[in-house]
């Protein structure tokens, strides 16, 4: 009774006030939200017929979970870092597995974990090419690049006369794809 007292006088949002926010933000873009779930449905079906393993233990399992949850609810950035993560971990772990198991640095190079899955044929060429683009927008988004770097998000602003929405949106749309296309790899996918 005293926690419950003291956290209401701390807290200046009632759980009702709370509740009206929330009801809110599940309003606000529902229409944009129904969108993006149905696209990562549609992307989905590459999955295997049983589903998809996912080697990294909870980190891939915990990134993958909210990757999609971030993006239904567009939240772009945090779907291009995670994205990016499920990546990094799924693959690192995929070559510590099985009786050709690698053993690997502690902090092995995402480029580095690219290369070997390239060599043992886990991916393709084309794979490391496109994870290295996804790599390469999650940088300046987990590190600070001046605006005269091309690949600051407000120079892309300038640059392309889009908006900062706009951009998220499609680095987010291909962060998506690309982890839905790992997952869908030989290696991972279970079933047809």
């Amino acid at each position: 009774m005293i926690d419950r007292l003291q956290s209401e006088l701390l807290s200046t949002v009632k759980n009702v006030d709370a509740c009206r926010i929330l009801l809110a933000d599940l309003h606000d873009d529902l229409a944009g939200k129904v969108a993006r779930f149905r696209q990562l449905a549609d992307l989905s079906t590459a999955l295997g017929s049983v589903g998809t393993m996912m080697p990294g233990g909870e980190t891939t399992l915990a990134a993958w979970t909210e990757a999609r949850s971030s993006f239904v609810h567009g939240n772009y950035v945090a779907t291009v870092m995670l994205c990016q993560g499920l990546a990094e971990h799924m693959l690192a772990a995929h070559l510590t597995l099985g009786l050709d198991a690698e053993d690997l640095p502690n902090r092995v190079q995402f480029n580095n974990t690219l290369q070997r899955c390239v060599a043992r044929e886990v991916i393709t060429q084309r794979d490391a090419d496109d994870l290295r683009r996804l790599m390469n927008l999650r940088n300046p988004l987990t590190h600070y690049r001046a605006i005269d770097d091309p690949s600051n998000l407000s120079r892309r602003i300038l640059d392309t006369r889009l908006s900062a929405e706009t951009h998220l949106f499609s680095d987010a749309t291909f962060a998506m794809s690309m982890a839905i296309r790992l997952l869908a790899l030989p290696a991972f996918r279970l079933g047809d």
